[in-house]
């Protein structure tokens, strides 16, 4: 799967505060996350957040 950091992921499951969205800011084994709705961050290993991702919305800014 191709996520770069700067791209915002849409998950399966609602974060509590109501936003499915989530910023990508940094990649490898583990991804670092922020929620878009509150600003919660938190680390997903990899395999998990691979398999929690509905769609990928690109930003025009994102690094390759």
């Amino acid at each position: 799967m191709d996520i770069r950091v700067g791209d915002v992921l849409e998950l399966k499951k609602e974060h509590p505060c109501g936003s499915a969205r989530w910023q990508v800011l940094r990649v490898g084994m583990d991804f670092r996350l922020r929620c878009t709705g509150c600003g919660h961050e938190l680390m997903l290993p990899r395999s998990k957040a691979e398999k929690s991702v509905k769609k990928i919305i690109r930003t025009e800014g994102a690094q390759e």
